[in-house]
């Protein structure tokens, strides 16, 4: 299965009109469209939407999206999910939402909705607020009571490589020569951990932080560099809880067939390389554990 690249995250809002309105006006992306179940928005990428937030009583996880090359990979994929015996909960087909597609949802070992899409619409054409706003999404990191299930289903059954652990306690996955775009924390409970932002470089970063401090917003962890990755990182807890970051300039995995994970050691000097964010607090330490999610086969997860 050969997974492309992240596309989009939906996650459940509690409080959906104040976390679109900080998305639009604070975090720099622009609305690309809504509907009934939905708000979506948009980077200054040619991706339809990188984030969809979807009206709930609780916070937790409605989708994570992936990029197949065409149609048939996705019948394909379908094939060997359930080949694999995993649970297609909605078989290919054409998308019907804003960018519509072809694609299918499926759910992994903690019942998290997956989607895997071709024929997106794109757009045709960028912006940017000074360089300041997000490109696209960079990865999202999840926390996991199953670790050791759910980082052998995504690279046995979904084809992700592990690029380098942090000790025992994360794995950090890739699909591509970027080092990853999605992440496991091992946790007593599956939830959300936090959603990260492909800034155009350092100088992104910085502006996005200034555009927020202007808003009198202060980073709750960083500016800093991490070990894993390599990427420059800026934390924020948005209105609804979640925690979100802007990143970049993530490293890129050169060769692959003589790429080795590393194993990192959970110490200030590896989790930020510069020592400028210094530890993250308890405060965001608490967001990022997020509240306990029992997934998509559950009621109270609203239709899409």
């Amino acid at each position: 299965m050969k997974i492309r690249d992240i596309r989009h995250v939906g996650l459940l809002s509690p409080a959906i009109a104040a976390h679109a309105k900080f998305y639009l006006e604070d975090w720099g992306l622009q609305s690309a469209g809504e509907d009934q179940h939905a708000r979506y928005f948009r980077g200054s990428s040619a991706e339809h939407h990188i984030l969809s937030l979807h009206p709930a009583d609780r916070r937790g996880l409605h989708h994570l999206a992936f990029s197949l090359d065409g149609r048939a990979a996705v019948d394909a994929a379908a094939t060997e999910l359930e080949r694999q015996g995993t649970a297609v909960v909605a078989r290919p087909n054409e998308l019907d939402r804003p960018g519509g597609g072809y694609g299918l949802r499926f759910l992994d070992p903690e019942n998290r909705c997956i989607e895997l899409s071709a024929g997106v619409t794109e757009h045709s054409n960028g912006w940017s607020a000074k360089g300041a706003g997000p490109r696209r999404l960079c990865h999202v990191v999840l926390n996991t009571a199953r670790f050791d299930q759910v980082v052998k289903f995504y690279t046995a059954v979904l084809g992700f490589r592990v690029s380098d652990w942090n000790e025992n306690q994360m794995a950090f996955l890739r699909c591509s020569r970027k080092h990853h775009v999605i992440a496991f924390n091992r946790l007593d409970h599956a939830s959300v951990n936090h959603v990260a932002y492909v800034m155009a470089n350092v100088d992104g970063v910085m502006r996005g932080l200034s555009n927020l401090r202007a808003r009198g917003q202060e980073p709750d962890w960083g500016p800093g560099r991490h070990g894993p990755g390599n990427n420059i990182f800026c934390y924020y807890k948005d209105p609804a809880g979640y925690v979100s970051e802007f990143s970049s300039d993530m490293e890129h995995i050169e060769d692959e067939a003589a790429h080795e994970p590393a194993v990192w050691r959970r110490v200030p000097e590896q989790i930020d390389q510069w020592g400028t964010a210094g530890p993250p607090s308890d405060d965001v330490r608490k967001a990022m554990a997020g509240d306990p999610d029992p997934g998509w086969d559950v009621k109270d997860v609203p239709a899409d």
